[in-house]
């Protein structure tokens, strides 16, 4: 006669606190572990820099756009087109938003944080719809876009007691 399997349930092995992964003991990671100040702040700060940056090269790109329809070739044919012109003054919009959230987010402002995440994600979008002028800058720029969103993102509250 075969005995029944004891089948051990999820609940029977994580932590008595529920936090997930489960924490080795003394070690202090988990989710409650909060990364370190310097860490933090270095995020904010290179996150505030690249948008002031891009801010400035998207003004740069949209000037150019504008000033002359032969400084970007098309590479092919691509489903999202638009004329060099409305590139150029989306690009040229996006660039001076970015730069002011930019300086904001060096300043520690609270709605240039939230208003960096929306612009990045903005960016983003219209870094991919770009594509067919500049597709390794392209490429870049959605990385570092993403990367602004996620520090931007994983900074605690100014007023809590993480920072």
């Amino acid at each position: 006669m075969t005995q029944p399997q004891s089948h051990a349930s999820d609940a029977a092995h994580s932590p008595a606190d529920g936090a997930w992964p489960p924490r080795e003991a003394g070690t202090g990671t988990g989710r409650d572990a909060a990364p370190t100040s310097e860490w933090i702040t270095g995020g904010l700060l290179f996150a505030g820099v690249l948008m002031l940056v891009n801010g400035v090269l998207a003004i740069l790109q949209g000037i150019s756009a504008l000033a002359d329809d032969d400084v970007y070739t098309r590479v092919g044919d691509y489903v999202f087109e638009a004329n060099l012109t409305a590139w150029g003054w989306i690009l040229l919009a996006l660039g001076v938003l970015a730069t002011g959230v930019g300086l904001g987010i060096l300043r520690g402002e609270w709605w240039a944080r939230i208003t960096g995440i929306f612009l990045a994600s903005l960016s983003m979008v219209a870094h991919f719809l770009f594509l067919p002028y500049t597709p390794v800058w392209s490429v870049i720029m959605v990385g570092i876009d993403f990367f602004v969103i996620l520090a931007l993102a994983l900074a605690p509250d100014p007023g809590s007691d993480r920072l």
